[in-house]
């Protein structure tokens, strides 16, 4: 592999790490009956105290339960896919997700596309040795580039609160 592959492979990697490299903020302490506001309808993540996660939509908070549409989770015997009660005390810490927009994808995949027909355009001119290598060069490392900047764009888009239950 020539070290010009090398450093955009490198680049390419490093760009879809930095998202995730993002610090978590502090936790937002609210009691129950201030969570059904900012809950109802969004996307939410829970560890519940049997150590399975579950993911879902929230459908209605309860005086003492939480009515989740579960759409993913870590233990599909104890907590199926669909409706699901949960149980007030079982819930201790809330992650919610929301989007906002769709710019930063927009964004994210310009620049990954230009970005990857200037690195795509220099490796063909430096490395390939004929005109069908160099366009396929050319149009792998732009699809690369747009689609690495899409998701680097989508990461951008999300919103994550996370939410702690207090006395």
């Amino acid at each position: 592999m020539t070290p010009q592959l090398q450093v955009i492979g490198l680049l390419m990697l490093l760009g879809l790490c930095l998202p995730t490299a993002r610090a978590e903020t502090k936790p937002l302490e609210l009691k129950w009956g201030e969570i059904q506001q900012l809950v109802i309808g969004q996307r939410v993540q829970m560890v519940l105290p049997d150590g399975a996660t579950v993911k879902g939509e929230v459908v209605t908070v309860r005086e003492d339960s939480l009515v989740l549409d579960v759409k993913g989770t870590s233990n599909k015997e104890a907590h199926p896919k669909g409706s699901a009660t949960i149980p007030r005390e079982s819930v201790k810490l809330i992650r919610l997700e929301r989007r906002s927009g769709n710019w930063g994808r927009n964004l994210g995949t310009t620049v990954g596309a230009i970005t990857g027909v200037f690195l795509g355009g220099w490796l063909a001119i430096e490395a390939a040795d004929s005109g069908g290598t160099a366009v396929a060069c050319l149009a792998g490392i732009t699809a690369l580039g747009a689609i690495s900047g899409y998701y680097i764009g989508k990461d951008i888009d999300r919103k994550v609160t996370v939410i702690k239950i207090v006395p």
